[in-house]
């Protein structure tokens, strides 16, 4: 009897430990492979959000661009129109296309979104403030020279040359890191 309790036990205890190194293998081979796939979806994740954030960049630039006053008078000028006609195209120019960029600002910095904005409001006080200076029923090509002159005697310190810099650089540093 005890010799078939001992050919058991030599029987079931390498078996048994065969079956816990079996577990424990297969255990952390799952675990390892579990990580790998977490890492994956963490790398393409990562790689579909950089490229959301960089589109973002570009369409903030593109708008700070348009809203840029010399831009703004390639698009709206119209000969026979009156300087408030301009001014209010002008301005609710910038508004839509400030509606229609808004969502962007879940991909950049509030810091550089807060740029943007500041700059919307500084472009719009500066063609209100022209309009209000001129009389009204004033040809449109008086607001024109208005607004071209506040450009030409400002241009270094535009608020949209500080507002594509700051994209700029917090792009690079996206990309980049420094």
């Amino acid at each position: 009897m005890q010799q078939l309790i001992f050919d058991l036990l030599k029987i079931t205890i390498p078996a048994v430990l065969v079956l816990v190194m079996g577990y424990l293998i297969i255990q952390k081979f799952l675990l390892k492979e579990t990580e790998r796939q977490r890492l994956a979806i963490f790398q393409q994740n990562a790689s579909q959000s950089l490229t959301l954030r960089l589109q973002a960049y570009e369409r903030l630039c593109i708008f700070v661009e348009r809203m840029h006053p010399s831009s703004l008078i390639g698009r709206y000028y119209i000969q026979q129109a009156t300087a408030h006609d301009i001014q209010l195209a002008m301005v609710q120019g910038i508004r839509s296309e400030w509606e229609h960029n808004v969502s962007q600002q879940l991909y950049v910095s509030s810091e550089t979104w807060m740029t943007i904005k500041t700059v919307m409001e500084q472009e719009i006080t500066m063609l209100n403030r022209v309009g209000a200076s001129l009389q009204l029923g004033a040809p449109a090509s008086d607001f024109i020279k208005l607004i071209s002159e506040q450009v030409l005697s400002s241009e270094s310190t535009m608020p949209t040359s500080i507002a594509l810099e700051q994209l700029n650089k917090e792009a690079k540093f996206l990309l980049f890191g420094s």
